[in-house]
């Protein structure tokens, strides 16, 4: 079997550089005879990629041990869910799952477009096979995932346990269909330029994938930030790691796309923009896998040192050298036409909120690369820390919300002043009335409280905008005001979608908000009946028991908790040593709405029993996780079909 798949993979790269040499053809010469045989070849490649993959996943079931990949990233007692993750947790079987990928959305765009976009095909083909190539020869050449022990062991080394968590089940598949899917836009946006087709139609041939490809990485940032807060125990989220960094950039660069896309198909504007926005983000999807694997940047979440890197670099090097010559080459046809007729419009506040998002995408990559950087030219690595981070971000960040909120109340063209200033008396009023009663509560900090009164401000408007539309609707229909607000959001998914998604964001940068601002931590060493006091918060310690499992031993501090006298049961920490990893800390949490009691066991004595504890409290981390959900259910409500019934003015 796991012949078979290494030779189905050797079969796919052959018929790559076939399919690529005939979509080529039929590019430069259109109407090409042989246009039917790539088609096949691409079915073919999705066939084979499966079969290969298959067979990787056949060997990690089976615990065929003689597979140097299956011996190091599973053994026997390894359940049937981590064993399925273990196909990505290494980074032969993640290079394999990516091709799989790139060989499925190549089948799926030539079985949507063949008839619908007969023009643009061959060379969005062309480019989806090349990069199909490529890293069919990286998994094959370079990281082959069916390579063999040279004795099959009794049993294998087993999984990380850090990645023994449901969240990496389902965070690295999501981020690699994210990055993968952004691919097809890319090569849509190629397409265009070489067939001269720069109007709308490649952006409604791509709208729904770059929506889809969005919403994934969406998905795989959000899990990412669960799986570091409840695993790694350091009481965060988000550390600005670089690997981190690399999956946010092209977040950041594709949230800017699908805005920027509205403003051309609406007004035909930023043209020349799109295309070098959508060639970016592609561009940072394969700058995060060069970060990932090649070992030159050091990161907790990167696969190790490996001789990756200068493939990364010259693939990277030939995809934006030979995207920048067509789009300069394309110019004339680019440049010109209708520009933006006023400031205080829809369109120039999307475009002010994509150079936002580039500033901040620019910050961030300067951060991440910044100390190889300084360690190739000066011989010197310098440190960039989380402060580096926060002190550029948190201005650009706000500075984006603040527009979300001020966008939501104006017009496509030139907005009316006065209507303008009376759309924006309901939500500055609620903004200032809520803000006055946090004064009254206690809450200080000028600068949370602007970040507050920002974030508040941009959720009212955006909550108007829902009411607004949902009583004309429910005027025209004879509704009730919840029937038309979700009429209106069934019967216009991708405008309502959106703004679900905007009032999700702004409920996570609430939860960020709150649990940077405002979080309190303690650290104690402490013994059996020991307190530790945070805030309203008592935790008595209990003890320290040991728990003997087949593949780990449990260090297990017990702590009684109550708050303001009142009691709240038990939370507990452990430490789990194992026998071929480091130790692991799993933290005690406590989630409500208001804040999260967070306790991670840092150090114990097994024979005094004396643990080292620290005691966290993250105000409003819940409403984090909340806004996230809400995100995707936005992004799944714009994603799906659009309703058939006319739709009605809001």
């Amino acid at each position: 079997m796991n012949t078979l798949g290494y030779q189905a993979l050797a079969v796919s790269l052959a018929l790559s550089v076939y399919a690529a040499a005939l979509y080529i053809r039929a590019t430069i010469r259109p109407g090409s005879e042989l246009l039917a045989s790539a088609f096949r070849a691409t079915y073919a490649i999705f066939t084979l990629t499966t079969l290969s993959s298959a067979a990787l996943l056949y060997a990690l079931m089976t615990r065929d041990f003689q597979v140097a990949y299956v011996a190091h990233y599973s053994n026997r007692s390894l359940s049937w869910a981590y064993t399925l993750a273990a196909f990505w947790a290494g980074q032969d079987g993640s290079l394999l799952l990516w091709t799989w990928l790139l060989a499925l959305f190549s089948a799926l765009v030539l079985f949507i477009n063949h008839k619908r976009n007969p023009d643009l095909v061959p060379a969005t083909l062309a480019v989806m096979t090349i990069t199909t190539l490529f890293f069919c020869y990286l998994t094959l050449f370079k990281t082959n995932p069916f390579a063999k022990t040279a004795s099959r062991p009794l049993d294998g080394v087993g999984l990380n346990p850090l990645l023994q968590n449901p969240e990496m089940i389902f965070h690295p598949p999501a981020l690699y269909i994210g990055f993968v899917g952004f691919t097809v836009p890319f090569a849509f946006a190629i397409a265009a330029l070489i067939n001269k087709r720069l109007d709308e139609k490649w952006i409604k041939s791509i709208r729904r994938w770059t929506l889809f490809s969005w919403l994934f990485l969406t998905i795989g940032n959000l899990l990412g930030m669960q799986w570091a807060y409840v695993e790694l125990g350091w009481g965060g989220y988000w550390a600005w790691d670089p690997v981190e960094n690399a999956s946010f950039m092209p977040w950041l660069t594709g949230t800017a796309f699908l805005h920027s896309i509205i403003v051309q198909e609406r007004k035909g504007l930023l043209k020349m923009w799109n295309l070098s926005l959508i060639t970016l983000t592609f561009s940072l999807t394969i700058f995060g896998t060069f970060v990932t694997r090649s070992g030159l940047i050091s990161s907790v979440h990167a696969f190790g040192v490996s001789d990756l890197g200068p493939l990364f670099l010259g693939f990277l090097a030939l995809v934006l050298i030979g995207s920048a010559a067509l789009i300069v080459r394309r110019t004339p046809l680019l440049a010109g036409g209708k520009s933006i007729d006023a400031w205080s419009s829809k369109e120039s506040s999307f475009l002010i909120n994509n150079l936002l998002f580039i500033a901040l995408t620019v910050g961030v990559f300067m951060g991440t690369i910044m100390p190889s950087l300084s360690e190739w030219l000066w011989g010197q690595k310098v440190t960039v820390g989380a402060e580096f981070f926060d002190r550029f971000s948190t201005p650009i960040g706000l500075a984006i919300f603040l527009l979300t909120g001020v966008c939501a109340l104006l017009g496509w063209g030139r907005s009316d002043l006065r209507r303008l200033l009376k759309n924006a008396v309901l939500p500055v009023g609620a903004t200032a009335a809520i803000l006055a009663a946090l004064l009254l509560l206690g809450v200080r900090g000028s600068a949370a409280l602007m970040a507050l009164a920002i974030l508040l401000f941009s959720l009212t408007t955006t909550l108007v905008e829902f009411i607004r539309g949902a009583r004309v609707r429910a005027r025209t229909d004879q509704l009730s005001l919840a029937s038309a607000l979700l009429s209106l959001a069934l019967h216009n998914k991708r405008r309502y979608g959106g703004y679900i998604v905007h009032l999700g964001v702004l409920l996570l940068f609430l939860g960020i908000t709150g649990s940077s601002a405002f979080s309190l931590d303690k650290t104690a060493t402490l013994n059996k009946g020991d307190v530790i006091e945070l805030a309203d918060y008592r935790l008595t310690y209990q003890g320290l028991t040991t728990i003997e499992k087949p593949d780990r031993e449990i260090h297990r501090a017990l702590f009684s908790v109550s708050k303001s006298g009142r009691p709240l049961g038990t939370i507990h920490s452990d430490k789990h040593l194992h026998d071929n990893f480091q130790p692991a800390t799993e933290v005690g949490l406590r989630s409500t709405l208001k804040e999260d009691l967070y306790v991670i066991l840092a150090n114990y004595d097994q024979q005094t029993e004396a643990a080292t504890v620290s005691v966290l409290i993250n105000p409003l981390v819940l409403w984090m996780w909340i806004g996230g959900l809400i995100m995707v259910l936005g992004g799944l409500l714009a994603l799906s079909p659009q309703s058939r019934r006319p739709q009605r003015a809001a």
